[in-house]
């Protein structure tokens, strides 16, 4: 499976973006996909996941503000981040895995991860 991230940009806090992951290669609907943050000096950090039955997780900090989904039939996970704040400035990364899980090292599968950038 390879990973594609896109929809990543610069908003001023309060703004809005959706994050795409695409998905190539075959059984996308059988992984489970994490969407992940790394911030310049931290460690990356699990923002949301969804498993293959679409039950889905999020971390405490997104919660109310970020929804992920996906489309099946379109190999496409996405992830709707909202009421943006500067926090929220990171490397964002998509990953499949086997295991729905918040531990990075649980997937298999990674995309090179797209900038989001929040600031006025």
């Amino acid at each position: 499976v390879q990973l594609q991230a896109s929809g990543g940009g610069e908003v001023p806090p309060g703004g809005s973006l959706r994050l795409s992951c695409v998905a190539s290669g075959s059984d996308f609907d059988y992984y489970a996909i994490g969407w992940f943050r790394q911030a310049p000096g931290k460690e990356r950090e699990m923002v949301s996941c969804i498993s293959s039955s679409h039950s889905t997780g999020y971390a405490d900090s997104v919660k109310g503000r970020f929804t992920i989904s996906r489309d099946d039939a379109m190999n496409t996970a996405y992830l709707q981040m909202i009421n943006l704040k500067p926090e929220d400035t990171a490397v964002y990364y998509c990953a499949a895995g086997i295991s729905w899980s918040v531990v990075p090292g649980s997937y298999d599968y990674w995309g090179q991860g797209t900038q989001v950038t929040v600031s006025s």
